[in-house]
Parts: C-alpha cells; sequence; structure tokens
C-alpha cells in the first residue's frame, strides 16, 4: 500500500473513477475501494505520517493510534455494507456522493491536527447534502438546504475555534484540550451541532428522512459518529457533557414513542443513543472512553441495520409510516428477521454486541458514583426497549392486513444486512475479541449472573408493558400526523418573525426615504425662494456694500472671540 497515505483519501479520489466505469466494473470498484481503504488503514499500523509546516503550523495528514482505529474500522465497515445495500442504484451522483462523505469521515478521523480535521469536517457536509437532494422533491431540496447551513456553521464555528486556538497555545495539534477558553467554547458547539446536542439536534429527523432510501443509511453511519469522536479525542472528563449527554437520553423519547414514521423513529433513536456516549466522553475514564468507542461500533451496526429494514420496505412498498403499513412479515420475512434482529440488538439482549458495549458505560457511571446518571441511563435504556425495539417490529412490520402484497427486499440488500447483524451478534458472542480493538486495555466480565437477569427482567417487563398498553388502548396513538419538535421556533415562529420584521423594516424605509425627500424638496424650495430668479440673495450689490458686511461679520467674530 501507499506509505502515509490518508487511508480516507482512496475512497474520495477513487470516487472520481466511478463516472467512467459502467455495469458490473462499476460494482467491483465500489466495493472494492472500502476494502482498499480498509487494507491501508491496517498496513499503516499506528504512527503519524504526511508532517508539514505552513507558516508556523505543523499539520499532519495521517495520524492512527488506538481511538482512530477504532472509528476507522467501523467506518470502513459502514461505507462497504452501504454501497453493497446500494447496489441496485444507478445514479452516479449519489454513488459519487457516498464515496467522498464515507471517505472525509474516515480522513478526519485520521487527521493529527485541526487544519486538516477541518477541511475532512467541510467536506463531510458539502458531500452528504446530495444524498439529501437526490430524493428530488421539494421536501428534500429544502431539508437539505437546512441541513446544509447547520453543517456548514459547524464548520465556521470550528475554524473559529482553531484560530482562537492557534493564537492561545501556539499549536493546531489535534489532542486532548483544556476546557474553558474561548476557543474551548467554539470546538464544544461546533462538534455539538453535529452529535446533535439538545436544541441543535431538529437538522437529524429533519434532514435523514427526506434522503433516498439508501442515502438516509449512509448518513445515519458517519456524521454523528465523527463527532463523537472528536469530542472523545477533544474533552473526555468534561462534566458538562455528563448534563448534556443526560438531557440528550431522555429528551427523544417521547418523540420516539408518538412518532408514525420508522425512519424518524429511529432518528429520534439516534439522538437518545448519542446521549449514552455524550455521558461516557464527559465521565472520561479508560472504561468509559472504551464504552463510548465500543457503543459507537455496535450504535452503528444496529442502526444502519436497521435503516436498512425500514429503507428496504420503503423501497417496496413506497412508504415508511406505520399508519399506512400492514402484515409487512407476510411479504418481507427476511426483512422482518433482520428488523427484529436490529430490534433485539438496539434493546442490549444478551448475546448481542449492545449488551456488553452500554455495560462498560453503565459501569463506568457507577465506578464514578455517578449514581443519578446511572439511573437516567437505565431509564432510556428501558425506553429505547418500547420506542423502537418493540414498536418497530410489532407496529412496522406485524401491522394489522391490509391485502399489501409486497417483495422480498433484494439480495443485497440482504447480505448487507447480514454482515452488519452478523459482525453486532459476533462482538456479543466473544466480547473478549471485541474490546481488544478498544483504545486501552481492558479486563471486564460481561456476562455474570446479575447483569445478564437484570437486562432480562428489563426487556420482558418493558414488553409486557407495551402489550398490556396496546390491549388496554392507553399505547400512545400513532397518527399520520406531524408532531412538533423545538425546530418549530425557528422553522415556523421564527420565520414568521422575521417576515414581520422584513415588513416593518421595509415600511419603516419607505417613511425614512420619504422623509428626506420631502426634507431635499424642502431645501431646494427654500433656495429657489432665497437664491432664484430675482431673489434677495440672487441680488447684485456694490462692492462697498459687500465689504461693510464682510468687515462687520469680521468684527462680530473677533469680539466674540475675545469675550
Amino acid at each position: 500500500m501507499i506509505d502515509g497515505l490518508n487511508p480516507g483519501l482512496i475512497l474520495i479520489l477513487g470516487a472520481f473513477i466511478v463516472p467512467f466505469t459502467s455495469s458490473f466494473i462499476r460494482y467491483i470498484l465500489l466495493l472494492a475501494l472500502p476494502v482498499l481503504g480498509l487494507a491501508q488503514m491496517v498496513s499503516l499500523g499506528l504512527g503519524s505520517w504526511g508532517e508539514v509546516d505552513i507558516m508556523g503550523m505543523k499539520l499532519v495528514m495521517t495520524h492512527i493510534d488506538p481511538l482512530s482505529r477504532i472509528f476507522g474500522l467501523i467506518f470502513h465497515v459502514a461505507a462497504f455494507a452501504g454501497l453493497l445495500y446500494s447496489l441496485h442504484v444507478k445514479d452516479t451522483q449519489q454513488q459519487m456522493a457516498t464515496l467522498i462523505y464515507a471517505g472525509s469521515a474516515i480522513a478526519a478521523v485520521f487527521a493529527g491536527d485541526l487544519i486538516t480535521l477541518f477541511s475532512y469536517w467541510e467536506l463531510t457536509a458539502i458531500s452528504s447534502v446530495f444524498l439529501i437532494w437526490a430524493s428530488r422533491t421539494e421536501r428534500s431540496y429544502h431539508a437539505g438546504i437546512r441541513y446544509l447551513i447547520i453543517q456548514v456553521t459547524s464548520g465556521v464555528l470550528l475554524l473559529c475555534g482553531v484560530v482562537l486556538y492557534f493564537g492561545e497555545t501556539g499549536t493546531v495539534a489535534f489532542t486532548t484540550m483544556t476546557f474553558g477558553s474561548a476557543a474551548s467554547w467554539f470546538f464544544l458547539i461546533a462538534f455539538g451541532i453535529k452529535a446533535a446536542f439538545p436544541l441543535l439536534h431538529n437538522w437529524v429527523q429533519d434532514s435523514y428522512p427526506e434522503a433516498t432510501v439508501t442515502g438516509t443509511v449512509i448518513l445515519s453511519a458517519f456524521t454523528t459518529k465523527l463527532a463523537i469522536y472528536a469530542l472523545a479525542r477533544a474533552f473526555p472528563g468534561v462534566d458538562l457533557l455528563l448534563w448534556i449527554g443526560a438531557v440528550m437520553v431522555i429528551f427523544p423519547i417521547v418523540h420516539a414513542t408518538l412518532e408514525n414514521d420508522l425512519r424518524r423513529t429511529l432518528a429520534y433513536s439516534m439522538n437518545s443513543q448519542q446521549g449514552f456516549m455524550v455521558i461516557g466522553i464527559g465521565i472520561g475514564s479508560e472504561l468509559a472512553l472504551n464504552g463510548v468507542a465500543a457503543h459507537a461500533v455496535i450504535s452503528i451496526l444496529y442502526t444502519c441495520l436497521l435503516f436498512m429494514a425500514t429503507g428496504a420496505v420503503l423501497y417496496r412498498a413506497g412508504t415508511a409510516k406505520i399508519s399506512e403499513l400492514g402484515a409487512v412479515y407476510k411479504s418481507m420475512p427476511i426483512t422482518t428477521f433482520f428488523a427484529i434482529l436490529g430490534a433485539m440488538i438496539i434493546v442490549a439482549m444478551p448475546l448481542t454486541g449492545a449488551f456488553a458495549s452500554k455495560s462498560l458505560i453503565l459501569s463506568a457511571a457507577l465506578d464514578g458514583k455517578l449514581v443519578l446518571l446511572w439511573l437516567v441511563m437505565l431509564f432510556a435504556a428501558i425506553a429505547v426497549i418500547d420506542n423502537v425495539g418493540i414498536k418497530i417490529p410489532a407496529l412496522g412490520f406485524f401491522g394489522k392486513d391490509n391485502g399489501t402484497s409486497l417483495s422480498e427486499a433484494p439480495m443485497h440488500m440482504i447480505l448487507a444486512m447480514a454482515i452488519l447483524g452478523g459482525i453486532a451478534i459476533g462482538a456479543g458472542l466473544f466480547p473478549e475479541k471485541f474490546f481488544s480493538l478498544l483504545p486501552y486495555a481492558i479486563e471486564y466480565e460481561v456476562y455474570t449472573a446479575s447483569h445478564v437477569v437484570t437486562q432480562l427482567q428489563m426487556i420482558i417487563f418493558a414488553v409486557l408493558g407495551f402489550a398490556l398498553a396496546v390491549r388496554l388502548g392507553v399505547y400512545p396513538i400513532v397518527a399520520n400526523t406531524r408532531n412538533l419538535d423545538t425546530d418549530w421556533f425557528y422553522r415556523k415562529l421564527g420565520k414568521q418573525f422575521f417576515l414581520w420584521l422584513g415588513k416593518n423594516v421595509d415600511i419603516a424605509w419607505a417613511w425614512i426615504l420619504e422623509m428626506g425627500k420631502n426634507i431635499v424638496a424642502s431645501v431646494i424650495t427654500f433656495a429657489q425662494q432665497t437664491h432664484g430668479n430675482g431673489a434677495m440673495l440672487s441680488r447684485t450689490t456694490s462692492s462697498g456694500v459687500a465689504v461693510s458686511v464682510i468687515l462687520a461679520i469680521f468684527g462680530f467674530v473677533v469680539v466674540v472671540a475675545y469675550l
């Protein structure tokens, strides 16, 4: 392989070959590029390459350490599975956007300095928006515009932080930072936007469901997890993240329960799962950071898997709304199986990867005597059993038979789902091997009797509670409506406010212009009256009179100045 080449560049540069290929050759190229990128990463091992000094700044184009390696590994896997899932897509624009987006995310986690990080950070934003616009609907166009504004804003804030950080420290190295300076606040907000912090989260639910069937799968894998990596790299142990993460795990629960669209339900669930990782970063211990890395990996696997299953239904049925779907399991049994498998993983069923990864963060919270946060995460873990683990299979795939007959998902979609599901199950079956990939050495026993029994009790009672609520008719009705979120304040109320403000500014400006015109007209009229033909100040006078007037004025000025 090429010495020192950032593995992400293999995908980015390979994207520009795609338009010149066709048919079978293109399929081979699309699947080969992530494999080549992964081979490049493995061949490089750990270390730094491509160090360049520019204007007193030391840039490191490629830096691989245990933390970036685990994120790079799962990003390559997600890229391969996503491209395999989308092999039926003939749109060159989507294929190129996918490769550039995935490649820039991979390149970003291997960036050794903030300038290089910023470059790839912005490239992820610009390339990913084409996966939203590829739907070619008016809704996707507007959602893409909002998405681009928010993502570019994150990049601008990141650049501001870089400038301030260089001024404060004289370096642009991307490493652990001391929180509290102006630069660190810019970094936190920039990372927080992409991580979907509370009140900064709406772009996920706004844009992801508007992307194409395959675009949503790709989008779910990279942007938010790149932000988690950046937070883990820069701000481990920052207490503020504990409470931000606590709000994140709780805030989306109601929306995920009420949501009718399966993809929007998953988008809200993503926010909650991000909260677990943000809490882990806030704890900052080696066990917690291992939990963050592990849960990021498993989260990508089950999120992509569930988006693939719901996307396959959308691909065949033309809708992903619970109110419009019926007994999907009868027509698409294999897809239903993978939806159930994804649900089992997300609820942390024993023998799945999430059972191992979530336990690391929960144990780290108890080790730090953060009992309140532990309870918050436990509540969120129970809630996700209800609003995703049970709701999506039960209501989305086992609804009332409406007579609709669908075809099973294409084989390449099924293979992609099988790969992700198999890896997630493998991580749960062999946690020691999975943990060996984590940033820090760890000795942790996952399958203790108390842990297994507690988790099974949670799942069983959550299932019974769900069934009882549905049976008694008290479970929230999933209707074909749009549930309001905090984005209402800027999409609706904010829009009306600025329209009102613009209208009144226009009225005020028109009044100012009219007043200005009147004043100018009055000056002109006065000038004509005093200086026009025959007016007093336009008449001629003798030199003696003029000299007398000048002397009088001069004398008056002298007297005033003297006094």
